[in-house]
């Protein structure tokens, strides 16, 4: 079986590549620098490609593969950035398309737990979408696109709404990096959030095994929620990784006010992933 994937140099994607080598399969992966590539996915087949100006034909490009885990999408630096819409949408909605019309059968896609919205609580597949940021009705925006162009065309698709991805690989900017950057340089106190709100970590590992199982199972699953199903306040996270790891830092709480752009507390429903992983 030939699997593509896109974003295979990123936090997910180098997870991705790691789960899809375990199983005995040797991905094909599309990048814009496929030198600079080569000693971080020494063992995956790089291919020279990039969404933005793409080949004529990149499905034969990638090789005419059986399936693509799509991870790729730039800016997500800004999720209010309009740049998401704007630039990037198009620019996914045009790739996907090329390929699924010369014959791509399964796609396995990943979205983003914001697109439920600001409402909290448990989330579960069947909730409407409520999008409120450029990044979440982006990505709500090219799963509705795929979703009806499954009409005119027979392919599998797989929407992965990830939500709080953690582990090695991760973003400086993000949570845990900058919590073992503070303690590394020396300081005394890192400042955050009053840290009560409610998130779901999930291990990428964990999320990267998920997507490559159930794509590999080449059915349509339709959107299946990629996480932990694990409510945890962000400083309880944080505390429980310090005494896990023998850390010691005092934590500046309110320092910073809460996102306003995120629920106060949600976390996803496992049910119909754990249904998927077992069929």
């Amino acid at each position: 079986m030939k699997i593509a994937v896109t974003g295979g140099s990123g936090f997910l994607g180098r997870h991705v590549v790691t789960a899809l080598l375990q199983r005995g399969i040797t991905p094909v992966v599309a990048t814009r620098n496929p030198a600079a590539l080569a000693s971080l996915l020494p063992h995956a087949s790089l291919v020279h490609l990039n969404l933005h100006s793409p080949p004529p034909d990149p499905f034969a490009a990638l090789g005419h593969p059986d399936g693509l885990i799509h991870l790729a999408w730039d800016s997500l630096s800004n999720y209010h950035a309009l740049s998401h819409l704007e630039v990037e949408l198009p620019v996914h909605m045009r790739f996907l398309n090329s390929l699924v019309a010369a014959g791509l059968r399964t796609l396995a896609v990943t979205g983003t737990s914001l697109e439920y919205g600001t409402t909290s609580g448990l989330k579960s597949e069947s909730m409407c979408a409520d999008p409120s940021t450029a990044y979440a009705v982006a990505k709500d925006t090219l799963r509705r696109h795929l979703q009806l162009l499954q009409q005119t065309h027979p392919f599998q698709l797989t929407w992965h709404r990830l939500f709080y991805l953690y582990g090695p690989g991760q973003s400086p900017q993000s949570l845990l990096p900058q919590l073992l950057g503070a303690i590394a340089s020396g300081a005394t106190t890192f400042n955050m959030s009053g840290g009560e709100q409610i998130r779901d970590f999930h291990p990428v590992a964990t999320a990267a095994g998920e997507i490559v199982s159930l794509a590999l199972k080449q059915q349509p699953f339709g959107i299946v929620n990629g996480c932990s199903g694990k409510p945890i306040s962000v400083r309880s996270f944080i505390e429980r990784h310090l005494a896990e790891n023998h850390l010691s830092i005092q934590l500046g709480l309110g320092h910073y006010p809460y996102p306003t752009y995120e629920p106060f507390a949600f976390w996803g429903d496992t049910s119909y992933l754990r249904h998927c992983l077992a069929s």
